[in-house]
């Protein structure tokens, strides 16, 4: 057997160790790949940068005309004017569909059914033929005298029977993104809060709804970009103030389709850019603690008196 001194000798450890000179991982692709989408992106840069048949002098001369801006303007009231009409009309319907009564749930789900099952623009042709159909509405007794009528075509213009096609249209849609939303909370925290004595307009006010608008927000900020871009079909109707027709006027007068289009095209990606940024924000609002977007806020603990 070796001595002492020996078998601590064998076992001594080193006091220097050595780095590991660790190589990174090379990726050849991903460089050709970026020089690939430069050259494209440089060609296509050129090519409508030195194009003559793009006519950018009539792009910048007509981007700022009086018809244009109001049809920008136009194209965001009714907008505006038709989510507003579909989120009140979503929301009964996601409720009648989560009722406890077999008519209010049937009668959601044939809305649903029938306003995503034809076309928008069709229903935009049958409102603004709407005034063909029904030239007076009258409010009376059956077979008795007439208590109230309107001529329909006093009140039914352009820009309600517009409104009235894409409001009810994407009505039938946010009502299963909001059905989808509310069905996402758990039900024992409703039961729970019932439990508690909450009544139920408080338990889906500050503990469904909070927790459901993370998965409304971002389908509901798609279907608004959605209908900017809808609003362009309203010619159906025939509304004629809108971004696309007063674009398209324009070029019929002038024989130049091409720089027209591209001026309805910056407008719409400019508030289609505008949208995007307070989706992200809203979304980053409703996400706290949870898509970690953003950190949840805390409540300092409570102190007895």
């Amino acid at each position: 057997m070796s001595s002492g001194p020996e078998t601590a000798a064998q076992h001594t450890v080193p006091q220097r160790i050595d780095r590991i000179k660790a190589v990174p991982v090379r990726h050849p692709g991903r460089w050709i790949g970026v020089v690939v989408i430069a050259v494209i992106v440089a060609l296509i840069g050129q090519s409508v940068a030195t194009n003559e048949n793009f006519r950018w002098d009539i792009v910048w001369l007509y981007l700022r005309d009086v018809k244009i801006i109001q049809g920008v303007g136009w194209t965001l009231l009714l907008t505006v004017a038709s989510m507003v009409l579909a989120i009140v009309l979503a929301i009964l319907l996601a409720f009648m569909r989560q009722s406890d009564n077999p008519i209010f749930r049937w009668v959601s789900w044939f809305w649903v059914w029938f306003f995503r099952g034809t076309p928008v623009y069709t229903q935009l042709i049958f409102w603004g033929l709407f005034a063909v159909l029904y030239p007076k509405i009258a409010i009376g007794i059956p077979w008795g005298p007439e208590l109230f009528s309107f001529n329909t075509q006093d009140y039914i213009t352009g820009f309600l029977a517009a409104l009235l096609g894409l409001g009810l249209n994407e009505s039938a849609y946010l009502a299963e993104i909001f059905r989808a939303g509310l069905k996402s909370v758990d039900k024992g925290q409703i039961e729970a809060a019932e439990a508690l004595g909450i009544r139920k307009a408080k338990v889906m006010w500050r503990i469904v709804l909070p927790q459901a608008m993370r998965i409304i927000v971002p389908p509901t900020g798609n279907e608004t970009i959605g209908m900017l871009k809808t609003t362009s079909l309203v010619l159906a109707v025939p509304f004629t103030l809108e971004l696309t027709f007063a674009s398209n006027a324009l070029a019929n007068k002038t024989y130049l389709p091409i720089p027209f289009l591209l001026i309805a095209a910056f407008w719409y990606l400019l508030i289609t850019s505008i949208l995007m940024v307070g989706q992200h924000y809203i979304e980053r609002y409703y996400g706290k603690g949870v898509d970690n977007l953003s950190p949840a806020p805390l409540r300092a603990p409570e102190q007895n008196v």
